[in-house]
């Protein structure tokens, strides 16, 4: 069809000139872009700020919910900056979308990139979970001349759930696709953790560092944009990436209901959205990660 063509289609690159680096910048930023995620972004923030992240740039996609109130309660005011970003933009030549979280992605690592070692990009159903550090920034210590990190999806399905379950994301969803390596359509996807202060190039899942779009897996092991996509690059050893891709039968229904965030994708959504939940739960298994870090700090 004539919309996938890179003429018709998104823009969902955009390059950027980095921020020069403070002297004193350190810590793990995390970057999301939010709208009306009340229900679960309580435990996501402080779920986040425990596991020691330094600053949360969040993007308010036009939230009409309690999202940003319970992010005011629940992280210190030095922690939290916020960003109006209610917006929908088209390159006025051709009429192509301009990916909307990407651009906040290039905003927060250009604006608030300079004073972080680390800036990470994910959403509100994705977890940073460190695999024996006892938090974020240990986990990321061994990796100090690394400047471009790609973690794999670990995709978590409806584990039995039909209706919402009481209680947190991390608890109740435990069954994940067997194989995040895998090549069935939606499982096999990455988000990125980087040095902003080298940022060129920013998409969603992928991300360029001084020109190059060559990335190291969590063990500092370097691959280029090709063969990241192969099992050999695969690694949770140090920090494992969950994505609730979704919660309940009722939930995954509102989400369908929701939409996607490009327009352009409308028709199409509902069965991509059923196909890769058929995916992540056609070999399961088991996943305590989140629940096993809980019980190495001590957090009940």
């Amino acid at each position: 069809m004539l919309w996938k063509l890179p003429i018709f289609g998104k823009i969902s690159k955009i390059g950027i000139t980095p921020p020069k680096p403070a002297g004193d910048r350190s810590g793990l930023t995390i970057t999301a872009i939010v709208k009306n995620e009340g229900r679960y972004i309580g435990e996501w923030a402080h779920f986040h700020n425990r596991a020691g992240v330094s600053r949360f740039v969040i993007y308010d996609n036009g939230c009409s919910d309690e999202t940003m109130s319970i992010l005011r309660d629940v992280l210190p005011s030095e922690k939290l900056v916020t960003v109006p970003w209610n917006q929908s933009f088209t390159d006025a030549r051709m009429g192509r979308e301009i990916h909307n979280q990407v651009l906040a992605y290039a905003h927060a690592a250009r604006n608030f990139g300079s004073t972080c070692r680390w800036m990470a990009f994910i959403d509100v159903d994705e977890f940073l979970i460190p695999k024996s550090a006892l938090n974020l920034n240990d986990a990321l210590q061994h990796l100090r001349d690394v400047r471009s990190i790609s973690l794999p999806w670990h995709m978590f399905g409806r584990s039995g759930h039909m209706k919402r379950p009481a209680g947190g994301v991390l608890r109740n969803y435990r069954m994940r696709a067997s194989d995040p390596m895998s090549d069935l359509r939606g499982v096999r996807a990455f988000k990125c953790i980087v040095d902003p202060c080298h940022l060129t190039g920013v998409r969603v899942h992928s991300m360029e560092v001084d020109g190059s779009d060559d990335t190291c897996n969590d063990q500092g092991k370097c691959f280029s944009a090709e063969d990241r996509e192969k099992p050999k690059f695969y690694s949770a050893h140090d920090i494992q990436l969950n994505h609730y891709y979704t919660r309940s039968e009722e939930e995954l229904a509102a989400k369908i209901g929701r939409g996607p965030n490009l327009l352009a994708k409308t028709s199409e959504y509902e069965r991509k959205v059923r196909r890769t939940v058929a995916n992540i739960e056609k070999n399961q298994v088991e996943d305590t990660a989140a629940l096993d870090y809980f019980a190495r700090i001590g957090w009940e």
